[in-house]
């Protein structure tokens, strides 16, 4: 085998540093220009003020009730296929998670009636008794404990709803005619990425976790006595809040983004975050008035059934043994589950139809 000349042996000696710097330079360009790349498209600067003629980004979208009746309408049209859906996740979580304890109901509306004889009396009083039950049931007082894989069940289920339900909106807009069982089959294929922005959406909500920590410990120990300490407390929480707040804004609309053809976690962040850039305000409270729009949802219909379920047990001894409640919040849990997933969509679609430049 033939020796390779010295002078040869000391140009690939020097050849060697030349490359090695080479790349490094590549990795150094690369990291620049991905860096020019997003402050170009985040023009804002912390600690620095923007002018609001620089973040002002056009956002055309109707007004809430009109917006609500939108997404109410959409839903109409497609009523048979969003009711299959809405049964068949409701029987499967009945199945696989469970249903809320009918006897810890019982026994919340035994000790109720028991210690309310004086304060609620005739018909005002049924209603005040119903309403503090749905409080109770809000909270989620009558939970039964569920095991690790029910709770895995559980998520699995809830990212399924939300999948299918984009899916078939998607499908139905565009205008195809699809089936649930096209939505059952093929809506689970971005069920990974949208499981970790999911994890991405959680651990966004951990400053306003530490924040109602804090506050119960707070209020356990007897520290807000002071008035200046406990005005500083709370703008503290404050701020916590508001930062998870800031953060789960566009992590809604990321989890509409993952689930187009070929998207990953990280870069359906990245685009959510650019749609959300100067308009964040603004579909922050839509967001907030959908949490309020569900919630009134709920106590128009709890509260009719709770009255109904006393009247029913007052009048009939055998029925106590029948979980209405439980069953109606099963299925008003997963109803409330297409509504929030629909009306996300539907706000994403007004957001991308206003296709105007980050601000």
């Amino acid at each position: 085998m033939a020796k390779k000349n010295p002078s040869t042996r000391k140009q690939i000696a020097k050849a060697e540093p030349v490359t090695q710097h080479n790349a490094s330079r590549t990795k150094l360009q690369k990291i620049s220009q991905r860096t020019n790349v997003f402050l170009s498209r985040r023009p804002h600067r912390s600690f620095r003020r923007t002018r609001r003629r620089d973040y002002v980004r056009s956002l055309q979208l109707p007004g809430y009730i009109v917006f609500t009746l939108y997404v109410v309408t959409t839903l109409r049209h497609r009523w048979r296929t969003m009711l299959t859906l809405t049964t068949v996740f409701a029987i499967a979580t009945g199945l696989l998670v469970g249903i809320a304890s009918q006897d810890i109901y019982q026994m919340l509306t035994q000790t109720l009636q028991e210690t309310s004889t004086n304060i609620f009396t005739d018909g005002w009083g049924e209603i005040g008794k119903a309403g503090l039950l749905f409080v109770t049931i809000a909270s989620g007082n009558i939970g039964s404990d569920m095991t690790e894989a029910q709770q895995i069940y559980g998520i699995l289920l809830f990212l399924m709803i939300w999948l299918s339900t984009v899916w078939l909106l998607r499908a139905q807009l565009a205008g195809k005619a699809p089936r649930f069982r096209d939505a059952l089959y093929n809506a689970g294929s971005p069920i990974v990425p949208t499981l970790f922005v999911a994890i991405t959406f959680v651990l966004q909500l951990v400053p306003a976790a530490l924040a109602i920590i804090a506050y119960n410990a707070a209020l356990s120990t007897n520290f807000l006595t002071n008035g200046v300490v406990a005005m500083a407390f709370f703008l503290v929480l404050l701020v916590l809040c508001l930062l998870s707040l800031y953060w789960v804004t566009s992590t809604f609309i990321a989890l509409v983004v993952v689930t187009l053809p070929g998207m990953y976690p990280w870069q359906a962040l990245r685009t959510a975050g650019d749609m959300v850039i100067g308009r964040r305000v603004r579909i922050l409270f839509r967001l907030l008035w959908l949490a309020l729009i569900v919630a009134v949802i709920w106590a128009l219909v709890m509260l009719p059934v709770i009255l109904l379920t006393s009247w029913l047990q007052a009048t009939f001894v055998w029925s106590v043994h029948i979980p209405i409640i439980p069953l109606a919040l099963l299925v008003l849990g997963t109803a409330s589950s297409v509504f929030i997933a629909s009306y996300v969509y539907l706000l994403y679609r007004k957001i991308v139809d206003d296709d105007a430049s980050p601000a």
